[in-house]
């Protein structure tokens, strides 16, 4: 599993296994504002889908993004994506506070959206998409690439799932990346565009609550948001923690921030702590401190066993796959609409709320 010191370019590759024949989901991309969009694609691919089209509104981007994608064919405005009825998704990372509205167009044209986290910056977007899917019966999906696209928290999911913990009672998530403030676009450090960083890297958190829990509602308890050391850019946050009770009762708590060091070998040392009433697990996402030829790993321990479960060389990301297949059936096995937009929906609330708690 290869890793980048910076997690704007992550793409964790992965095995093909296509659910789909040749040219039996052709899917375009466009805004290529985040690189993100790079996962995306690849994902999308390896689960049998066919590039066709490639838009930006920078040429040259697009340009040196089909060079990974050689099959596929650069178009010179978004509209020539809309009109083209064999387009059945279209995947964007666009500056996140214009994600809803490329989103909305892209579902007025019969087609499904799928798009780089976080989906929204306000509550007013939120609403718009969720009358739009409504209205039109197409999807607004998310990358949230923290579950989907990390193969040991997402096998770890299934084993709080299935049980393998018994009932779960806390789920505690830490969360740090790497700033790179260097290599950052200008739209990075403007609140306006980015949405806060409980908005932004928190909606793969609340994400993970949801799915871990079952559940698609929970209270917000706490939640706080600062800038502690990077006075040069007034509009960032470079920490962020909150505290929430799922529906069913479940504690959740998680801790974002833009402290990773220098010398860490990967852009964030994540880390998922589950706890039920009969056992624990532990998730090292992506990298393993202080063992540097070992691979992230879940580490289980309940009534039965206590084992570490590695995950070497390429793996399956099952998500991908089910979201093609859910496209085609019009479906809902990879992910529901309202776990999607409930995920984006906590996230906005505890940046509100972070917001009023801000001490500096």
């Amino acid at each position: 599993m290869s890793q980048q010191a910076d997690g704007m370019s992550y793409n964790p590759g992965g095995e093909f296994k296509p659910v789909v024949q040749p040219g039996e989901f052709p899917f375009a991309v466009a805004y290529l504002d985040h690189m993100h969009i790079l996962g995306m694609a690849t994902a999308l691919q390896q689960a049998g889908g066919e590039l066709k089209y490639i838009y930006d509104t920078d040429s040259n981007r697009a340009a040196d993004f089909q060079k990974q994608f050689p099959k596929a064919k650069l178009v010179e405005n978004f509209e020539a994506i809309l009109n083209s009825p064999e387009i059945k998704m279209v995947a964007a990372a666009a500056i996140p506070n214009e994600r809803c509205h490329i989103g909305l167009q892209v579902m007025d044209a019969g087609k499904d959206y799928f798009t780089d986290k976080c989906p929204f910056t306000t509550l007013s977007q939120l609403a718009s998409a969720r009358a739009k899917a409504k209205e039109t019966g197409q999807r607004y999906m998310v990358y949230f690439s923290e579950r989907l696209h990390n193969a040991p928290t997402y096998h770890a999911g299934e084993l709080v799932r299935m049980g393998a913990i018994g009932k779960l009672l806390q789920v505690i998530v830490t969360a740090p990346h790497r700033l790179s403030k260097e290599s950052r676009p200008e739209w990075f450090f403007d609140k306006s565009r980015y949405g806060g960083i409980l908005t932004d890297i928190g909606s793969h958190q609340f994400e993970q609550f949801l799915h871990y829990g079952d559940t698609t509602d929970a209270t917000i308890n706490f939640s706080r948001v600062e800038n502690f050391n990077n006075s040069d850019k007034p509009d960032l946050d470079d920490f962020g923690e909150t505290s929430l009770t799922l529906s069913n009762g479940v504690s959740c708590y998680c801790r974002i921030d833009w402290f990773t060091p220098n010398a860490a070998r990967a852009w964030g040392d994540g880390r998922l702590f589950a706890l039920g009433t009969e056992g624990y697990l532990e998730v090292r996402k992506y990298l393993d401190v202080g063992r540097p030829d070992n691979s992230p790993s879940v580490f289980l321990v309940n009534n039965h066993e206590e084992r570490e479960i590695k995950f070497d060389g390429e793996q399956h990301f099952p998500f991908f796959g089910e979201l093609i297949l859910d496209c085609l059936n019009r479906t809902e096995n990879a992910m529901t609409q309202e776990h999607a937009f409930m995920s984006a929906e906590l996230s906005l609330k505890a940046q509100e709320m972070g917001e009023k708690n801000r001490s500096l």
